[in-house]
């Protein structure tokens, strides 16, 4: 079955950047999502396409299509009490959420002086290539309730509590 919208595919990968590792699902469950809907990087998944279960492969995904490229706006400086955390509990590459203007985001600290704070709200893989080392576990057809919610469901997907 090859992978095309509306299919759940799950695979695992090897991420790394310049040849540095940065990321791997190879000792959990295979990373599951429904084709076309947006849930993983673009060019990720522009390179599943046509793709089967058992094919392995190596995607290089050039920053405009993961993270996009760093953009020196999302970097800012505030006072630490606008924080409401004392500076000193502060440490280069923390992640905090921030409530702005657009509602929460995660910001990560570059560094922290007595009174103020340098913060980053760029994607901490903003501004790289990336590389993939690909195996494709499984391709499906999605479930209907997994058509409604726009993403796969189960080990490696999304998983509901009892709510919905």
């Amino acid at each position: 079955m090859n992978i095309e919208k509306n299919k759940v595919v799950s695979f695992h990968y090897d991420l790394s950047t310049e040849g540095q590792p940065l990321e791997s699902s190879r000792k959990g469950d295979p990373m599951s999502y429904l084709h076309g809907a947006g849930n993983i990087i673009p060019g990720l998944e522009k390179n599943m396409e046509g793709r089967q279960a058992g094919d392995q492969f190596e995607a290089t995904v050039p920053p405009e299509e993961a993270y996009g490229h760093r953009q020196q706006n999302l970097v800012t400086r505030l006072s630490a009490k606008r924080l409401g955390v004392p500076a000193s509990k502060l440490k280069r590459g923390m992640m905090l959420q921030v409530q702005t203007q657009q509602g929460p985001q995660m910001v990560r600290v570059l560094k922290a002086g007595r009174f103020m704070v340098d913060l980053d709200a760029n994607h901490p893989m903003a501004g790289l290539t990336l590389t993939f080392d690909v195996e494709i576990t499984d391709v499906r057809d999605a479930t209907a309730e997994e058509l409604a919610h726009g993403h796969a469901h189960g080990p490696g997907g999304h998983q509901h509590g009892e709510e919905e």
